[in-house]
């Protein structure tokens, strides 16, 4: 699994980050100037529960190496945007796969989970030499089938992402781990935005 940030909203003024974006949001809503310190006054916009303000910053995540089976989870964040690789496009004839870690520490298992893999992608590549479209071969191909997806979201979006994803126990543990990568990277370039997610999460741990 990869996840690397590749795009965030700058601040066109002053050193541009995304914090002194936000915080100049905010402050039209007060109509008052800038003390030189954003993190302080976002931390307490957050904890007032004003989050509209941070919705004026967006980060741009690749996230590669995971299961259609995380992607469908993810897709239903709805307050974003996504660009997903095709299965109607791209030849699959030698897909890579997501192993649970309970069928990968279970030699057994793991046995049943080659034969079915293998038999499946075998069926893919004769169905391709029958000259069967790529987008009909393609249901065969099981949740487990790796993916790349670029995803765009505001901080308010990736706040409610992470709160769902991260910090709930009974979220499923792939995108539990995209969640926690992403609220580790965002926490670097937006602390304050952030720092009551990274406090809760230790606080579970």
């Amino acid at each position: 699994m990869q996840v690397e940030l590749i795009a965030i909203t700058r601040y066109l003024r002053g050193n541009g980050t995304p914090e002194e974006l936000l915080e100049h949001a905010g402050r039209v809503c007060y109509r008052s100037e800038s003390r030189g310190e954003p993190g302080r006054f976002l931390m307490a916009r957050v904890r007032e529960g004003h989050e509209s303000l941070i919705e004026h910053a967006s980060a741009t995540f690749e996230i590669s190496g995971v299961s259609r089976a995380c992607t469908h989870q993810l897709v239903r964040h709805r307050i974003a945007s996504y660009s997903q690789e095709s299965q109607r496009y791209v030849d699959l004839s030698n897909p890579e796969y997501v192993i649970p870690p309970s069928v990968a520490n279970d030699p057994e298992a793991m046995q049943v989970w080659r034969e079915a893999t293998e038999g499946l992608a075998e069926a893919y590549r004769r169905l391709r030499e029958r000259g069967i479209f790529k987008e009909d071969a393609r249901f065969l191909l099981p949740n487990a089938t790796a993916t790349r997806i670029v995803v765009t979201m505001n901080f308010r979006s990736w706040r409610h992402f992470i709160k769902e994803r991260a910090l709930n126990r009974a979220a499923q543990w792939e995108i539990r781990e995209v969640a926690n990568r992403i609220l580790d990277i965002l926490y670097e370039q937006a602390p304050s935005v952030f720092e009551d997610l990274i406090r809760e999460r230790a606080a579970q741990s």
